[in-house]
């Protein structure tokens, strides 16, 4: 059992059984699974190191229910997550989250809490490249989303509601999908974050 902390909801797993197998450019490889390759590609290549954030826990009761073998059975997270994923591009502090959605209209912002938020505000104070990318199963469609549009919408109502599908693709940039790597993300940061088109 894990246990949240200052009564922070915990996120609904990403990755369910029923949506292990999700069938991006005929790969059937998960969203998390297909960042994390791109991240591999890009550090295997010298163009970026960015890694998925390690989630602090408090382990509180272990079981041993044979002599080689340890069962964890109950832990605390020590604090609130931030973000998923983070790391530097060319000089550049990288920040981001990663959310997919069975949805076709809309992504819901039920997954995204105040303090994320708040995380996010701080890194584009300190010049930081902080976005989302939001992830359509259905439709099989990524969205790079920068930070800035995620924050003004989840200000509306505290992330009350879900953000429609025309708000992303009128402020966020769609990914082309790829074989190697499989989120081409950095070629989003390259031409339009770092190019001087938006203002993060």
């Amino acid at each position: 059992m894990v246990n949240y902390p200052h009564k922070i909801r915990p996120q609904i797993q990403k990755h369910t059984s029923q949506t292990k197998a999700v069938d991006f450019a005929n790969r059937g490889m998960s969203f998390e699974k297909m960042i994390n390759e791109t991240n591999q590609y890009y550090l295997s290549r010298g163009l970026a190191v960015i890694h998925k954030k390690p989630t602090p826990i408090q382990i509180v009761r272990v079981d041993y229910p044979q002599r080689s073998r340890a069962k964890i059975v109950e832990a605390y997270f020590r604090q609130a997550s931030t973000t998923d994923y983070s790391g530097v591009y060319q000089g550049h502090y990288i920040d981001f989250e990663a959310k997919e959605t069975r949805q076709k209209h809309s992504m819901p912002m039920k997954n995204f809490h105040v303090h994320q938020i708040e995380h996010m505000e701080q890194v584009l104070a300190q010049k930081g490249i902080c976005f989302v990318l939001l992830h359509f199963s259905s439709l099989k469609e990524t969205y790079l989303l920068p930070a800035s549009y995620l924050i003004a919408f989840f200000k509306i109502d505290q992330g009350g509601k879900s953000m429609p599908l025309t708000y992303i693709q009128e402020h966020g940039y769609l990914i082309a999908p790829a074989a190697f790597p499989s989120i081409p993300y950095l070629d989003i940061i390259k031409e339009n974050l770092l190019g001087g088109k938006h203002d993060s």
